[in-house]
């Protein structure tokens, strides 16, 4: 019977194994086309050709009501909708780890302040507060990253201090003080090194958000008509009539290719929220 747990749980760990590396095989693949969109895209995303042409050899996944080739649509346009998840989850992250870090170290005063901050910006609603944004500025994708940015760090705040106030406590953060190491010094070299690991999945989980809001946004008709993104895709699909009209190579591929960005995102951020990191001292 041991022997046989034994196998089972070899088995387990080799299909793990390989299914683990399935996520940033994914990741890699849609980066590699958003950074060389100008060399595999077969024709530029404006170029017009023959209106709703259905798939064939000249246009692998047929055209538009405009006569835009929808291949090339879908390459370039994932260079927007990466860059928006991207440069939301980056300025979310800075900011969701400067208030953890600060608030979980010098505790007292400054975590009362920085975590009353946190939950004033927990108790607006975000998504409609960015839709409302939306509809009364200038449609940008970049307003949309910079809203979302500044209102989506709460989570990793919370997340970061309780980190912090873990190791803060740990001996080598307290000789690091009794030699005579300054504050900030212990804060970057000590302290951040050992909330990286709870700081990524994060990171890639609102990646994921931000790129499946900017597609809820720009369905709406709230985006930046002058850039192709997925979501701004499926929009035009939607009001144009390629859902009533059974157009599945228009509006398909877009949330194809959602689905499956956002879902090699969750099966990394499940990765390296399952490795167990020890702790570590960097000076």
């Amino acid at each position: 019977m041991a022997e046989v747990i034994r196998a089972l749980r070899s088995a387990e760990e080799k299909i793990r194994a390989r299914w683990s590396l399935l996520g940033p095989l994914i990741f890699s693949s849609f980066i590699l086309a958003a950074l060389l969109a100008d060399l595999i895209s077969p024709y530029d995303p404006w170029k017009r050709f023959n209106p709703y042409q259905m798939p064939g050899w000249e246009h692998l996944l047929g055209t538009n009501d405009m006569g835009h080739d929808i291949l090339s649509e879908l390459i370039f346009g994932s260079r927007v909708s990466l860059a928006v998840g991207f440069s939301a989850a980056i300025l979310s992250a800075t900011l969701g780890t400067a208030v953890g870090l600060f608030a979980g170290y010098f505790r007292g005063m400054a975590d009362e302040v920085l975590m009353g901050i946190t939950d004033i910006f927990l108790m607006i609603p975000q998504i409609p507060l960015i839709i409302v944004l939306a509809a009364f500025l200038r449609p940008s994708f970049w307003l949309m990253a910079l809203l979302m940015g500044l209102l989506w760090w709460t989570a990793l705040a919370r997340i970061v201090r309780s980190r912090t106030l873990q190791v803060r406590e740990m001996g080598f953060v307290a000789g690091a003080k009794a030699i005579g190491f300054s504050d900030n010094h212990v804060i970057f070299s000590d302290v951040l090194p050992n909330t990286l690991y709870v700081i990524a999945p994060k990171f890639m989980l609102t990646v994921a958000s931000a790129m499946i809001a900017e597609a809820s946004i720009s369905f709406l008709g709230l985006s930046d008509p002058s850039m192709k993104s997925w979501g701004t895709m499926i929009s035009y699909a939607f009001s144009r009539g390629g859902f009533i009209n059974g157009m599945w190579w228009w509006y398909l591929p877009p949330g194809l290719c959602i689905t499956v960005f956002v879902l090699s995102l969750v099966m990394m951020a499940g990765i390296l929220e399952e490795r167990d990191i020890e702790p570590v001292k960097v000076d």
